[in-house]
């Protein structure tokens, strides 16, 4: 009996240093003894996502500090490259050149075009929109409403909605400069709201029933044609890494593509990427 103790002792002993040196999967939610600092830097549209998440992880790990900037994409890019960064994160495809890093889709944002709702125009092409947004449309009869001049609404310069909105659906063309500025896209909201002659671009997060959204080239900015990339003005938000993630950068990674994670940029009003 005592030998089949001895023996029944060392097995219990292998399988508990087997299972003690196996790593998790995935984000578990079981990464208790987290603790350490990084950084995460790059697009400003991103950024306020990055913050809520960073700040949801570090409530649940209080070992852990997580630093968010801006910059854009590009510098996110750069600092992940050059090692100020741990994550870069970039709202647009990254070029050719920049394929070298490990690169993570973890959500999709839609810019929506906005009318009033009492507006009788339903729908815009994509070169519609350009003209309208630069000046060359300046009258809602040439495109199938009343006769009256167009208002055009549109963040400041600098704005990441507004740089979005200029490169996806603008060609890089800027907006003209005979728009009212809005400091926020529910500024945008707001305006367009009270001005049947009013036309604006906003997040999908920030969409209600006080406006009108337009589809743009017959599809609707709906979650579900934002995922599927058939609604035009969408753009991806990427994390960006230089070399396959480990320890906190992987866990925090796992996280924001965990169910709780993509939960939160639901609620914040991005287009979950996992189901």
């Amino acid at each position: 009996m005592r030998g089949k103790f001895r023996v029944s002792l060392l097995i219990i002993l292998v399988l508990s240093l087997a299972v003690a040196g196996c790593g998790h999967s995935g984000y578990d939610g079981d990464d208790s003894g987290l603790n350490g600092s990084i950084t995460i830097a790059g697009s400003t549209s991103v950024q306020p996502f990055s913050e809520v998440l960073a700040e949801e992880f570090m409530a649940q790990y209080p070992g852990v500090k997580i630093n968010v900037q801006g910059g854009g994409s590009s510098q996110g890019l750069e600092a992940t490259r050059t090692g100020v960064a741990q994550i870069g994160a970039s709202s647009r495809e990254l070029k050719p050149e920049e394929k070298s890093f490990h690169e993570y889709l973890i959500a999709r944002d839609g810019i929506v075009v906005i009318v009033n709702p009492a507006n009788p125009v339903e729908d815009l092409t994509l070169e519609e929109v350009r003209l309208i947004f630069s000046g060359q449309i300046d009258n809602w009869k040439e495109i199938g409403g009343p006769d009256h001049e167009i208002i055009l609404v549109s963040r400041e310069s600098g704005s990441g909605t507004r740089d979005g909105f200029e490169s996806l659906a603008m060609n890089k063309e800027p907006v003209s400069d005979k728009a009212l500025i809005a400091n926020s896209t529910g500024a945008i909201r707001t305006i367009v709201a009270g001005d049947r002659y009013a036309i604006g671009y906003v997040s999908l997060a920030v969409l209600d029933s006080s406006v009108k959204p337009l589809r743009v080239e017959g599809v609707a900015p709906t979650a579900d044609n934002i995922r599927n990339g058939k609604y035009a003005i969408s753009r991806p938000f990427i994390y960006v890494t230089r070399e396959e993630p480990t320890g906190l950068v992987r866990s925090f990674i796992d996280f924001v593509l965990s169910d709780q994670g993509q939960s939160i940029l639901t609620r914040e009003g991005a287009v979950r990427v996992r189901p």
